[in-house]
């Protein structure tokens, strides 16, 4: 029998954690994810991180050098995130920093800007789960990444990329709170010429006009894909 190498366990466990074999079939109950600390790479007594953990936190390191904007999905990858260096200043943090946090929707996140902009800040998670009306447990969740820094002056609104419509990918669009039926609207509607500016999609799509007021600003219309070629269509 051929001797097998000593990642062989790390290997198998990467290559299932992103489908390319089957998982194994569990022995027994598996043991519940310890939390994560810093400065824990190694099995040990409770309170560190076990194999298990590092090799999720691996995997969610990868995901983040691909998608440095993915959103984390559970307080598990909250904790990873956090065991990586993530961090996020409370009473300075962007829209899109907000949008990371599992279970915080986008009206959330404008709420939290507005009262940025005003110079409202925010001294602990009592401040967050009062103010958004939220469980207690889901901002307990958020704690391993949240920074309360006290600032002597309002923050300066730092300008965000506007998304580009013309080529937003779905998740981006839901973002910007439209259903999924609106989305395979404007996906459908985009297909067939890019769209021009805001009034061109409004033109064409017919959205809540509440709706698209709250995009400005914060699209813009590149170029865009071309439209699909109709068969039969003459060749130029």
């Amino acid at each position: 029998m051929a001797q097998r190498h000593w990642l062989d366990p790390l290997a198998r466990r990467l290559l299932e954690a992103t489908g390319q074999i089957p998982p194994r079939r569990p022995a027994g109950l598996a043991r519940p994810p310890q939390p994560v600390r810093p400065d824990a790479a190694a099995p040990g007594p409770a309170g560190q991180a076990g194999p298990d953990d590092a090799v999720e936190r691996d995997l969610l390191a990868l995901k983040l050098r691909h998608n440095p904007g993915l959103r984390l999905r559970s307080a598990a990858e909250v904790r990873h995130a956090a065991a990586l260096g993530w961090r996020l200043d409370v009473n300075r943090a962007t829209r899109g920093d907000w949008l990371r946090l599992p279970g915080l929707e986008p009206h959330h996140a404008e709420l939290l800007l507005g009262l940025q902009k005003g110079g409202v800040q925010l001294s602990g998670p009592e401040d967050l789960e009062r103010l958004l009306e939220l469980p207690a447990p889901t901002v307990a969740a958020w704690q391993p990444l949240l920074e309360f820094r006290w600032y002597g002056t309002p923050a300066t609104p730092q300008p965000e990329a506007r998304l580009d419509l013309n080529q937003a990918r779905p998740a981006d669009l839901e973002a910007l709170g439209l259903s999924p039926e609106r989305i395979r609207r404007l996906l459908r509607e985009r297909a067939r010429a890019p769209f021009r500016h805001l009034a061109d999609l409004q033109a064409r799509l017919q959205f809540p006009p509440a709706l698209v007021e709250g995009w400005i600003g914060r699209v813009r219309f590149g170029s865009g894909p071309p439209g699909p070629t109709l068969p039969g269509s003459p060749k130029r």
